[in-house]
């Protein structure tokens, strides 16, 4: 079995006012970005398949099984 990487983080997007590439209720892989966290925002990998800056209010942060993590990580 694949060990979760402490580094992957999962949020479930819950806004996507303006933002056409995301779903709601759609779990999104975060990428490390201490400054835009420091700004308020989140760094994802949206629909489009490339990672861009969202308002942190517009997801909650998750924690998945490793199982899930690995399947969301194959999907992608």
């Amino acid at each position: 079995m694949i060990q979760p990487n402490p580094e992957s983080r999962f949020a479930l997007c819950i806004e996507n006012k303006d933002s056409e590439d995301l779903e709601k209720r759609k779990i999104y892989v975060v990428v490390p970005d201490e400054e835009a966290a420091k700004e308020g925002y989140l760094r994802v990998v949206d629909e489009s398949g490339e990672d861009y800056l969202y308002p942190a209010s517009y997801f909650i942060l998750v924690e998945l099984p490793a199982e899930a993590q690995e399947a969301l990580r194959i999907a992608g």
